[in-house]
């Protein structure tokens, strides 16, 4: 006689909101959390960079150029003689202002016109389209110089000239999910009953396409403070002798022989939140798919 062994299947996550679910995956996600501790931490230490920075960014000291790291200046001195330690903490306020901010930016102008293209459709949608693709053909970075150069070199300029570039993403995807949405039912009902376009749009098609908006957010503030870097790097953003991760690389660049710590700073603080914001992304991505089962 033989006998058969049943496999108790896992247990249904019965009871739970979606929003609980999502943050049970993302906790599991241990690359993604990681990334969250250390955009907060650099969050915080933004924050708090007038009470924490040992040093005053912009204070020049003709005794102490190009020192090394020290007891007294853990990350050196620059060519002025000013701590790098402290231009790096007030530095990223610029970096991550930025990258939130241009995003933010960017998602403002998108999301509607996107909304606008999906749920109008005709030469409304094939205008917007084309466009979307004219500015989707030219690499993120040369067009965000030419609109920064165009604007004049001031950080404000290079977070307008970010914002405009990286709108173009989100009008696609705001698009292609307004697209799907105007076939369902719940969106067909709310038309006949004489629901507003406007209302349409914002009541009924921007709450579901949420996930998809705030994981393309995640991943792009990453893109923006890449940006912002090279647009400072190339005296388009960020004056000196205001600090900047990217002005700081550009000054650097004249000592890397003698000097690599000058370098070595503000290139690690962009590699690690570049990184740090990727992995959220990520996380963010497996834990809003609904499809996603981490058990």
């Amino acid at each position: 006689m033989s006998t058969t062994v049943a496999t108790k299947a896992p247990p249904l996550e019965r009871g739970q909101s979606p929003a609980r679910r999502a943050v049970r995956r993302f906790l599991r996600h241990k690359l993604a959390v990681a990334g969250l501790v250390v955009v907060l931490s650099f969050i915080l230490i933004a924050a708090l960079a007038p009470w924490i920075a040992p040093y005053d960014p912009i204070a020049t000291s003709w005794t102490n150029i190009r020192k090394p790291p020290s007891a007294l200046h853990w990350f050196g001195t620059d060519e002025n003689g000013r701590d790098v330690l402290s231009r790096l903490i007030w530095g990223a306020r610029a970096s991550l202002m930025a990258g939130v901010i241009s995003v933010l930016g960017a998602v403002l102008i998108g999301v509607p016109i996107g909304l606008l293209a999906g749920l109008a459709g005709g030469w409304v949608d094939a205008t917007i389209s084309r466009i979307a693709d004219a500015m989707l053909s030219v690499p993120f970075l040369i067009l965000a110089i030419a609109l920064a150069a165009f604007l004049g070199p001031a950080l404000e300029n290079a977070m307008i000239a970010i914002a405009i570039t990286a709108s173009p993403v989100f009008v696609r995807l705001s698009r292609g999910m307004a697209l799907d949405a105007k076939s369902t039912d719940w969106v067909e009902a709310s038309r006949a009953l004489g629901n507003p376009p406007w209302r349409i749009a914002f009541v009924h098609v921007l709450p579901n396409i949420i996930p998809p908006l705030l994981v393309q957010s995640t991943l792009a503030i990453a893109e923006a403070i890449i940006a912002e870097a090279s647009l400072s790097f190339l005296g388009l953003g960020q004056q000196p002798p205001a600090p900047s991760w990217g002005s700081m690389l550009n000054s650097a660049q004249r000592f890397l022989d003698g000097a690599p710590w000058l370098a070595i700073a503000p290139g690690a603080a962009i590699f690690v939140v570049v990184l740090a914001f990727n992995l959220v992304g990520d996380g963010l991505r497996d834990a809003l798919d609904p499809r996603a089962d981490r058990r």
